[in-house]
């Protein structure tokens, strides 16, 4: 892909997966760093990485506008923020531990488990 033609396609990626997040309460690493790896061609780190920097501006404009809508607690968020922080410091040193096939596999793991909880959800609710 051409730098504009790349641009143009993670900006478009990127607010599909943020609208897809939101609506379905899932984090959007669940869907970019698949797309990231399978069709941009990053590394498994890189994506990962990407990933996690992307969290922050989306759950700071997420908690800002539930905020607004009288949704949430804002306090309580930022003391998860912080502790998430801290999470992502050693979730990012054990990922760099990694190989990438491992962390590949530790990744689709990860994917498999959300995505029996989504159905499960969506069964119980009925």
């Amino acid at each position: 892909m051409t730098g504009a033609v790349l641009v143009v396609t993670l900006v478009a990626f990127g607010v599909v997966t943020g609208g897809a997040a939101g609506l379905l309460g899932v984090g959007g690493g669940t869907l970019l760093v698949p797309f990231l790896t399978l069709a941009i061609g990053m590394s498994q780190h890189e994506a990962e990485a990407t990933s996690l920097l992307v969290v922050l501006p989306t759950a700071i404009v997420a908690s800002v506008v539930l905020h607004r809508k009288g949704v949430g607690n804002l306090k309580v968020a930022l003391r998860f923020g912080l502790l998430g922080a801290g999470g992502g410091v050693l979730g990012a040193l054990l990922a760099l531990a990694l190989p990438g096939h491992v962390l590949r596999i530790v990744f689709a793991l990860f994917l498999g488990i959300v995505a029996v909880r989504l159905v499960r959800d969506s069964l119980l609710a009925r």
